[in-house]
């Protein structure tokens, strides 16, 4: 959407500054739109099953693939088919997807200044290392995909093995800033303690604002990131036209 619609329609804050020492970014949604691509998945998915495509689609948004099959096919609620049918969606829709808007500079950012970070996402490992080719974007050094864990989000535990992996403790949590688009990723990582930047680009603002982000931005050029002079790994987040 154009910023004229949110200024017509929301109210924008001043710049914000928040500072952090990590960065934790989910994918769909926050770095790219891949929902042609997710649509053309679940259609062909659904006919296959014999499942109305637009009730998995209701329910399918920021969740695992693997917890939606469990409920519409538990048959197929496996890590080997999950992997196999995920990591083809780049190849054969990789057209299909766009970055988010300010997604890459913000990555460029996290890589030039050196900040601890990771991909936290509820797609597979060969679905979310395939749309990063597919952009150019860098391959994060820690990445949380749907098979490290064995609750998705919602549950916290993406959020809270992500700060495993960066090696910051849950006592530190309040200094970890997440980008998320949708509501179950929001949740997710309020309840590991973090704060959240909630980008709407797949969900309203009052949806978003229910779910418990901290800021609520248009999409990641609202974000930039500064590292602070004299205080190694102490980073400031700039946060700018955000929406109430």
């Amino acid at each position: 959407m154009s910023l004229s619609f949110w200024h017509e329609h929301y109210v924008t804050t001043s710049t914000q500054l928040h500072n952090c020492s990590a960065v934790l970014v989910d994918m769909d949604g926050t770095i790219i739109d891949s929902t042609p691509a997710i649509v053309k998945f679940w259609t062909g998915l659904g006919q296959e099953l014999g499942i109305d495509p637009v009730t998995i689609l209701k329910t399918s948004h920021g969740r695992r693939t693997l917890d939606v099959l469990q409920i519409l096919a538990p048959e197929l609620a496996n890590w080997e088919y999950v992997c196999r049918v995920e990591g083809d969606i780049p190849k054969k829709f990789g057209n299909d997807a766009v970055e988010i808007p300010g997604s890459h500079r913000f990555v460029q950012q996290l890589v030039k200044l050196g900040v601890p970070w990771a991909i936290v996402t509820s797609g597979t490992r060969p679905l979310v290392t395939g749309w990063l080719d597919v952009l150019g974007l860098a391959q994060p050094k820690v990445l949380i995909s749907a098979e490290d864990v064995a609750a998705g989000k919602p549950d916290p535990a993406p959020y809270t093995y992500g700060m495993q992996r960066l090696g910051v403790g849950l006592s530190d949590a309040h200094d970890v800033l997440v980008l998320e688009d949708a509501p179950a990723g929001i949740r997710a990582a309020k309840s590991a303690g973090c704060r959240v930047i909630a980008l709407a680009t797949t969900h309203g603002v009052e949806l978003l604002r229910d779910a418990g982000a901290d800021w609520i931005v248009r999409d990641a050029r609202s974000v930039n990131l500064f590292s602070q002079t004299g205080h190694l790994g102490r980073y400031t987040v700039e946060i700018s036209d955000g929406l109430i």
